[in-house]
């Protein structure tokens, strides 16, 4: 079976999900092909070694990856933003007949929902079905996360979103959440398939602990608790600065911020300006060196906008929390904080409530070492049991496989 992965964003990018997918399928003997845009998240700028043009082809990995055109940017501007997901929606279903090969499915991966617009004209085009995985939910993250604020184009959105649930053979979605919000929307249940992310052990795993790394980052001699990841409007990380100005007579309790994003600037502003000396922003790494960094973290933290939206959505980085062997902070509500519950992986707090986000620092702090390491064991635990790349990345084969039989 011929496997198109349709995706927006594809490596040198830091598309772990997206990457991971097709990877593994090509080694399970799948053929395999990708349709992207040339990269240019997190920044906003193309990623070094390559030059804005209509198309062009590439080999990443044995893989081919056809590149079209967009307008690269990564910024709060909605306007560019909307026209970086535009002009890959367009050019994508223009070229892609020519870029890849016909596929006997696509896979369409979600985030943004303009995604979905190539995804029903080369479904069209080429005559096969189209698989559409839902990451994110639009026009909810967009209302969210405060990137679109006008209610006429948020419902536009949201009736172009239910066209593509409509016109999709199939649909997988990450939580439970997902699936009743597709449901409430009039998607028929047998179409929606739960499928948790995954997380790739040979990247993140229980690394040991470098003393020289800890002494040069100056997280030696402290108690830390690491965030890795995007910094963005939708983390609101900006409570992990009110907890810290809380939290100074607690020195050694030290936050650290590991990643990049549009609301990093403000933050380290703000930082400055309140003489925070216990939150420390490394900058972004690359995923092969976090394992590296979570190994020096007493404690991993994964914080979320207070919003109904992030009630039924679980980042991808509570499973490389999990597979670090880490307790986890997690200020959450919903499937995330189910998730951390339900293993016994950490402790949950509501989010943006800096005094509950304290409470829980030290609640981790004062326990025994013991204690939170048999927190971190449970997490690499469901890891190794039921979050693991090839388990998951199987069951989303398995519908692909059902999805062209269905068609056929």
């Amino acid at each position: 079976m011929r496997i198109l992965l349709l995706s927006q964003w594809y490596p040198p990018e830091p598309a772990h999900t997206p990457e991971e997918f097709i990877t593994t399928l090509h080694a399970l003997g799948y053929d395999v092909e990708v349709l992207t845009g040339f990269p240019n998240y997190p920044t906003g700028e193309l990623a070094p070694g390559y030059k804005l043009r209509p198309w062009m082809k590439e080999t990443l990995d044995e893989i081919p990856v056809g590149r079209a055109f967009l307008y690269p940017d990564h910024s709060r501007s909605g306007l560019k933003r909307a026209l970086n997901y535009i002009s890959f929606a367009i050019s994508s279903a223009l070229l892609g007949k020519w870029l890849v090969e016909k596929p006997d499915v696509i896979f369409v991966y979600h985030p943004p929902l303009t995604i979905g617009f190539p995804g029903i004209i080369l479904s069209k085009l080429w005559g096969v079905p189209f698989v559409y995985q839902v990451q994110d939910m639009w026009p909810e993250t967009l209302r969210a996360t405060g990137m679109l604020h006008n209610e006429k184009i948020l419902d536009w959105i949201d009736r172009f979103a239910k066209k593509i649930y409509n016109r999709a053979h199939a649909i997988c979605v990450i939580s439970p959440g997902f699936k009743r919000n597709l449901i409430q929307k009039g998607v028929p249940e047998e179409k929606i398939h739960v499928i948790s992310n995954w997380v790739d052990t040979d990247v993140y795993y229980p690394a040991q602990p470098d003393p020289e790394l800890a002494e040069k980052l100056g997280l030696a001699g402290k108690f830390n608790i690491l965030y890795g990841g995007n910094i963005g409007a939708a983390q609101a990380l900006d409570v992990v600065l009110e907890a810290a100005d809380i939290l100074r007579d607690h020195p050694v309790i030290q936050f650290v911020l590991v990643g990049n994003g549009v609301t990093l600037p403000t933050l380290q502003r703000q930082a400055e300006e309140k003489g925070l000396s216990n939150v420390k922003f490394l900058g972004r790494y690359p995923a092969t060196e976090m394992a590296s960094l979570y190994a020096l973290a007493d404690v991993l933290l994964v914080h979320l906008k207070d919003d109904p939206l992030f009630e039924i959505t679980i980042p991808h980085k509570i499973f490389a929390y999990l597979a670090s062997a880490k307790p986890v902070l997690a200020a959450v509500r919903g499937d995330a904080a189910d998730v951390i519950e339900e293993i016994g992986a950490g402790i949950v707090c509501p989010p943006q409530d800096a005094s509950a986000l304290v409470d829980a620092a030290l609640a981790l702090y004062e326990m025994p070492a013991e204690k939170r390491e048999e927190m971190g064991e449970r997490g690499l635990t469901a890891v190794q049991e039921r979050f693991n790349k090839q388990k998951q990345v199987a069951e989303l084969a398995a519908v692909l496989e059902q999805t062209v039989q269905g068609a056929s």
